[in-house]
């Protein structure tokens, strides 16, 4: 099918207003998310161009085509970077291109730093947008605010193209760390590993990413994993503090440099249970101490999993089924609370299976006014998060 690519704001407008149906797209790096969508597809990949840097006041705007990797060069040059470290689901998806900054908008993507800086949205001042009737609408600004009634920024950010079309993003930024380590413990089993990582999740040192890597999973022993950043000589210190909480735990170790960037990496891109790609891909999220326990209990399907985030977080990747095990998350976690993602499908199973958690008939009722609000005619990316929405 031809894509339509404009090059401003207005030609996206008239677009909207003489269509029926819209597929919206980036680059096409996370097409796959979601349910299928038919239409005719509106790509921002024109829509280019870093629009706004003011690194004293550590804010930046891009238009949502422009390449993530445009925008983390600029930035990391002043030694800046963006505080909730999207992830890249190529590996995962099996796609190419650039992710866009826009596609990390509409999807809320962030990474293992979400523990501590919070995720794409809590990070994003404010959006352009254009909604189902062509109208453009400016959302948030350049600082930070209180809200008073509807937040558009935070109800676009994480609805997947579902609402409108973002054509620019507007992101504080952080300054970079001068230094990031990995503090290892080894060998512990599932639930001692949560608890560790809340143990040191509720110390006062700053973690930025907790993450267990069970058995298998690059190495034949268990990995527990804290990362830590800032300034060398407050690492040292914190390192020192860890240690001594950690002292009765067989094996520990810390990992610097390239060793430990590389590790969060394959953490973030979910690479540790990326194998064999034609498996389904589970992402689930509960309270950490609930974590062990839903995978206990979800042991007999077999597969491969990680926690991230503390253990709020849980990759899984599963043979491939005709229901995806939906039925058996689902129930699984029903007790627990939270909410299970199928991030990775055949076509024919993500159009048969509930892709995102399941909603009450209150919330839902919710999504069906915010959707008749943004887009009545139901243009944009029709049923790809819910079927009839």
């Amino acid at each position: 099918m031809q894509t339509y690519a404009p090059t401003n704001e207005s030609q996206a407008a008239d677009f909207i207003r003489a269509a029926t149906s819209l597929r919206i797209e980036g680059n096409g790096t996370k097409v796959a998310l979601g349910r299928p969508v038919s239409g005719q597809i509106l790509s921002t990949q024109a829509l280019t161009g870093i629009t706004l840097y003011e690194p004293s006041e550590m804010v930046i705007s891009a238009k949502a085509g422009t390449p993530l990797a445009e925008i983390e060069a600029t930035i990391t040059a002043k030694g800046q970077m963006l505080p909730f470290e999207p992830m890249d689901y190529r590996g995962v998806l099996g796609t190419s291109g650039e992710p866009t900054i826009g596609g990390v908008a509409a999807c809320n993507l962030s990474g293992p730093r979400r523990i501590s800086a919070g995720a794409a949205r809590d990070s994003i001042l404010g959006l352009r947008l254009i909604n189902g009737h062509g109208d453009m609408i400016r959302a948030g600004g350049r600082v930070m605010k209180n809200v008073t009634g509807l937040d558009l920024v935070k109800v676009n950010c994480g609805a997947y193209g579902t609402l409108a079309l973002i054509t620019e993003v507007t992101l504080k930024l952080l300054p970079k760390s001068e230094k990031s380590v990995t503090f290892v413990v080894k060998g512990l089993e599932d639930e001692a590993a949560i608890a560790a990582l809340s143990l040191a999740l509720g110390s006062p040192f700053e973690i930025s990413g907790a993450a267990h890597l069970p058995f298998g999973l690059g190495r034949n022993i268990s990995r527990t994993l804290l990362r830590l950043e800032n300034f060398s000589a407050s690492i040292d210190y914190r390192i020192g503090e860890l240690r001594k909480i950690f002292a009765g735990q067989p094996e520990t170790n810390v990992l610097e440099g390239e060793a430990s960037a590389k590790l969060w990496r394959g953490i973030r891109d979910v690479e540790f249970v990326n194998a064999p790609q034609i498996g389904l891909l589970w992402r689930i999220s509960t309270a950490p101490s609930a974590a062990p326990k839903l995978m206990a209990a979800l042991k007999p399907l077999g597969g491969l999993h990680y926690y991230d985030w503390g253990g709020g977080l849980i990759w899984l990747n599963l043979p491939l089924t005709e229901d995806a095990g939906a039925g058996a998350v689902r129930a699984a976690l029903k007790p627990l609370g939270g909410h299970a993602t199928l991030v990775r499908a055949p076509d024919e199973v993500r159009a048969r299976v509930e892709v995102f958690q399941p909603l009450d008939p209150a919330v839902m009722n919710l999504n069906r006014g915010l959707k008749a609000s943004f887009d009545p005619a139901g243009k944009f990316n029709s049923g790809r998060m819910y079927k009839g929405l």
